[in-house]
């Protein structure tokens, strides 16, 4: 194998695989990156058995081959390097890497040892466009559980009908849900628990892409996005039925300037220790909201801003930075709050085109 490749074409490339390279494997092989030349592209393949990416990029190639390099090593090889063309040459088990006057000589692995890429029979290809996709994974992540113990929350649910994705996260204490229309219709409808994690990576690496396909296998997810196939493992099993726990009545609905919300909360919030709910009191009779914290003798602190209320008087409390998280989730000029009691939970909604559902449980208040 030789080709000769830019150094930023190569660096990103490489950016992008990594996450696939695995840290903990007893296993060489699979802290490794397989390279192997196809029709003009140098193709980039990593996998620790739980997830595995390949990414392709064009190269000028010379003579075809394919190899194993440590993963970390070659990485910080390419980054050394300074930008300009890389001279990839392999003979027998050593590569040979070259950039002006620089040369490393690294010794590679067996590619026939490297896993095969995963196969996939897909049975639905959904297609939606990256910004909006990616827009969708930033309002539900902060909602994932971090809890190990309870697997299934440390997922996201994908949820996909005939002409519209949603995404679904809860950790027991909140539930955001983002919705957005398919720019395709879907024969097969399907509910895929993907890692949170994986989306998290995900929503990084289609920043720059036109759209996103998502497929399916048996056991598997697949995200395929410019020259990347992404493929990960779902989590097994059935997402609560979190629809359940929605309330289906209202006592107060408040309609507020959201990036104003956000702000007065933002500020309230710094005399709230970790564990004090910051308190909203809502009057229908003067349509105003009064926001409140305090941390025992310390500090406290109000602020009151207009609202259009339908409703009489509600005081509640929530954890300050899981309101936070909700309101900052919401693109649109104004938000929509909802909530039936003290004791009951309090949602936020978008008001516009996009739609984002967000439910939080309110906190005791010590009066």
């Amino acid at each position: 194998m030789r080709l000769t490749i830019e150094k930023g074409q190569l660096q990103q490339s490489l950016t992008i695989v990594s996450k696939g390279m695995s840290s903990r494997s007893t296993l060489p092989i699979l802290s490794g990156i397989h390279l192997e030349t196809n029709e003009g592209y140098l193709v980039f393949r990593t996998t620790d058995l739980e997830i595995s990416i390949q990414h392709s990029a064009a190269a000028l190639v010379e003579r075809d081959g394919a190899t194993v390099i440590p993963g970390k090593l070659f990485t910080d090889i390419i980054k050394s390097l300074p930008d300009a063309a890389v001279v990839l040459d392999l003979k027998e088990d050593d590569l040979t890497i070259s950039c002006l006057e620089t040369v490393f000589i690294v010794h590679t692995l067996n590619p026939m040892d490297f896993p095969s890429f995963p196969r996939v029979d897909s049975s639905i290809a959904a297609t939606i466009p990256s910004d909006i996709f990616s827009s969708m994974i930033k309002k539900v992540i902060k909602a994932v559980s971090k809890d190990e113990s309870r697997a299934m929350l440390t997922g996201v649910l994908v949820r996909i009908d005939k002409t519209t994705v949603q995404l679904v996260a809860t950790d027991s204490y909140r539930l955001a849900i983002a919705k957005s229309r398919l720019e395709n219709t879907v024969e097969k409808e399907t509910d895929i628990i993907v890692p949170g994690d994986v989306l998290d990576e995900i929503k990084r690496l289609i920043t720059f892409q036109k759209e996103v396909v998502i497929s399916e296998s048996e056991n598997q997810i697949i995200f395929s996005f410019g020259d990347t196939i992404f493929i990960t493992r779902k989590i097994e099993g059935s997402y609560p039925n979190y629809e359940a726990i929605i309330p289906t009545e209202r006592s107060i609905s408040v309609v507020a300037e959201t990036s104003q919300l956000l702000e007065v909360v933002k500020r309230v919030s710094i005399t709230a220790q970790l564990h004090t709910p910051i308190k909203f009191i809502f009057d229908g009779s003067t349509q105003f909201i009064d926001v409140s914290s305090k941390n025992l003798d310390i500090a406290r602190s109000n602020e009151r801003i207009a609202a259009q209320i339908d409703g009489d008087y509600l005081e509640i409390g929530f954890n300050h930075q899981y309101f936070i998280d909700g309101i900052s989730a919401i693109n649109t000029e104004e938000v929509l709050f909802e909530a039936q009691t003290a004791l009951k939970p309090g949602i936020l909604k978008s008001i516009g085109d996009e739609y984002f559902f967000y439910l939080t449980m309110p906190v005791r208040l010590d009066n």
